[in-house]
């Protein structure tokens, strides 16, 4: 019934793209080659490292709200992935003062106890660059003493004396199972997933009710995460209950649909546009040639209206979580308002009940930032359909928000093609 279905490419489909939109194209269905984003002529993620780099703008306002600058002081890192991974290589590039003690992938361990961060940052970047590179191809000569490159499918690994000193363990060996989820549980300044699974639960929750069994054997609870912030570069690295028990420990943590927002951000930039040319090219006034052109000239400035948002949103969310206690009762309200609507099941949002948001009040704790991060979600949901109600895109004021979301180029030679927009009402909504 919805004309508008975009595909957006995971997993490594990315290059079903272009056969998606040949299909698309050859079935005259309205969105053409905006059917399935990324293709030949569409942002590339990886390339743009627009997932990791939205992720970063959220590791860098936790790093703050802990007063620390990332980007010029050095800190400590735990991680999912490897070099040739799109969000946990182009993650691992974000900061020359990353000191990456561990990170594991579904071949291997790597462990350097004492990291250098200036000569690890270049070997990353070596790795990354070298096609379909994998951890067994790190320069072990700058891996720091006592550290390694252990393969997942060993029977044992032997522990050195910094690995036990860095592990706070008196172990000799470990299966590699053990050692990753002894790892998880190390004191880090950061644990970025750039990977697929699912690494952290709740103590409640059982393994069953988590869904990957693959990880059952070294997946930990919230409490024992040993990282102070986390950044959620992949989908579903953590259960929603396990973020919330690793904040009400101290952990500073959004959830991945905030973090890890950009790749889908940066489609929904391209579907739209593709979606504007269109006309033009239509019209006869462009060439297909001349659309790819423009479309590449505008990929910086795609990207930076991409982060802007990442930018705010983690701002929004640092705002509302520094006032949380204070406005509990407010969130309370605004729980049972969208419950009483309808478009809000508590539980299955992880939400907490009546009786558990008063005992916070109680202990005067608010709201965690994962599940602030829910309600704004539900917020903006709920504002969106108001606005769309309420015809917004009719208040001439409010419709210049149809020019912020568009590239400069658009905007300046596009006027009319813009006022047109089939999805013009729904855009200003949104922005």
């Amino acid at each position: 019934d919805d004309p508008y279905l975009v595909v957006a490419a995971d997993k490594g489909t990315a290059t079903f793209s272009d056969i998606a939109n040949g299909i698309s194209a050859a079935n005259n269905f309205w969105l053409g080659d905006a059917f399935a984003s990324g293709g030949a002529n569409g942002y590339d993620h990886k390339k743009m490292g627009i997932t990791a780099r939205g992720g970063w703008e959220s590791v860098k306002r936790l790093f703050a709200e802990r007063g620390i600058d990332c980007q010029s002081q050095d800190f400590t890192a735990v991680g999912v992935g490897d070099m040739a991974g799109d969000v946990f290589g182009n993650g691992m590039l974000l900061s020359k003062h990353i000191r990456l003690q561990a990170a594991f992938n579904h071949l291997h361990i790597f462990v350097d106890p004492q990291p250098d961060a200036a000569s690890s940052y270049e070997e990353r970047q070596r790795l990354f660059v070298l096609p379909r590179s994998s951890w067994a191809d790190y320069n072990a000569e700058l891996i720091s003493k006592g550290g390694g490159i252990f393969e997942r499918a060993a029977k044992s690994i032997p522990l050195s004396a910094e690995m036990q000193a860095m592990l706070n363990t008196k172990a000799t060996a470990m299966a590699p199972n053990d050692l990753i989820q002894a790892l998880l549980k190390m004191p880090v300044d950061l644990f970025w997933n750039g990977g697929i699974g699912t690494y952290v639960k709740a103590s409640h929750e059982s393994h069953t009710d988590i869904g990957d069994p693959a990880n059952d054997a070294l997946r930990v609870n919230g409490a024992e995460l040993g990282a102070s912030i986390v950044g959620e570069g992949g989908n579903l690295g953590c259960s929603q209950a396990g973020r919330i028990e690793f904040a009400q420990h101290g952990g500073l943590i959004n959830t991945d649909a905030i973090d890890n927002s950009g790749g889908v951000d940066s489609s929904d930039h391209e579907v739209n546009i593709k979606i504007l040319l269109s006309q033009v090219v239509s019209n006869g006034d462009m060439t297909l040639k001349q659309r790819n052109t423009l479309l590449a000239s505008m990929t910086d400035e795609v990207a930076d209206l991409v982060l802007s948002h990442n930018y705010h949103q983690s701002l929004v969310l640092s705002i509302a979580h520094h006032s949380a206690p204070g406005n509990l009762h407010q969130h309370k309200l605004l729980i049972h308002h969208f419950e009483n609507l309808g478009r809000l099941n508590r539980q299955l949002e992880g939400l907490p009940s009546d009786a558990q948001i008063d005992e916070r009040q109680r202990q005067q704790q608010g709201l965690t930032r994962p599940e602030i991060a829910v309600l704004l979600a539900y917020s903006k949901m709920y504002l969106y359909d108001e606005l769309m109600a309420a015809n917004i895109a009719d208040d001439k004021y409010l419709s210049n928000a149809l020019n912020d979301y568009f590239p400069q180029p658009l905007r300046a030679d596009f006027k009319g093609p813009l006022e047109t927009h089939p999805l013009r009402a729904e855009i200003i909504a949104t922005h």
